[in-house]
């Protein structure tokens, strides 16, 4: 739903996801500071206010992401906007999140292997192949809760500011967001602003997965 709430909430998970306050978003995109502030929101006389549209234009740009993804944000359907599902349906491997990191479950390029897989239905995308991983921890809250399930691909181009799930050469997978990949090292970033950013060299990541869609 396009309401007032939806769209300050939407500003506010956009900062989140960002490692920015309301007000440390508005100042990276040039605005005064205090645009987003929980005072402006409402006028004197108790009516809503809302963003303008120069402002979410610059608040997009400012932190390289696109308008359909700040949507994604406001209506709360977690699917990535630019996937496309058929009405058939598929059978796609589950694996825990926390169980991902033993040996044995995947081959070199992130994709499924060996057994102790179960099996889930899932709408088709369009011959995309992906599976299944069950969430757990906190560092994805509020997008991403215990016990959700996230749809992955390892052949889907990934591009700073993606939702993923990395596997390091130690056997850690954690869903996160990309902040930044250079040629020597890779930056992940939680929604939830009580985990710090993670900073790792390329050598010590075994593969990496572009998050599609969630399933709760």
């Amino acid at each position: 739903m396009f309401s007032h709430e939806n769209i300050w909430s939407a500003i506010d998970a956009l900062a989140t996801r960002n490692g920015l306050t309301p007000s440390g978003l508005a100042k990276k995109a040039g605005l005064d500071p205090t645009t987003f502030n929980k005072s402006k929101r409402m006028s004197a006389d108790g009516r809503p206010r809302w963003p303008s549209t120069e402002s979410i234009s610059k608040v997009i740009e400012a932190v390289n992401s696109t308008f359909a993804e700040f949507a994604v944000l406001i209506t709360g359907d977690r699917a990535e906007p630019e996937m496309r599902f058929r009405d058939t349906a598929i059978s796609v491997p589950l694996l825990g999140l926390a169980e991902a990191g033993g040996g044995g479950y995947f081959d070199d390029s992130g994709f499924p292997a060996g057994h102790g897989w179960d099996e889930i239905t899932l709408p088709d995308s369009n011959g995309e192949p992906m599976y299944a991983l069950e969430v757990s921890g906190r560092s994805m809250e509020p997008l991403y809760r215990e016990g959700d399930r996230i749809i992955v691909s390892p052949t889907v181009s990934v591009r700073r500011g993606d939702r993923v799930v990395v596997r390091t050469r130690d056997g850690e997978v954690m869903a996160k967001i990309l902040q930044r990949r250079t040629a020597r090292t890779l930056e992940l970033s939680s929604i939830n602003p009580d985990f710090p950013l993670r900073q790792f060299a390329i050598e010590e990541i075994d593969w990496i997965a572009r998050i599609l869609w969630a399933s709760q």
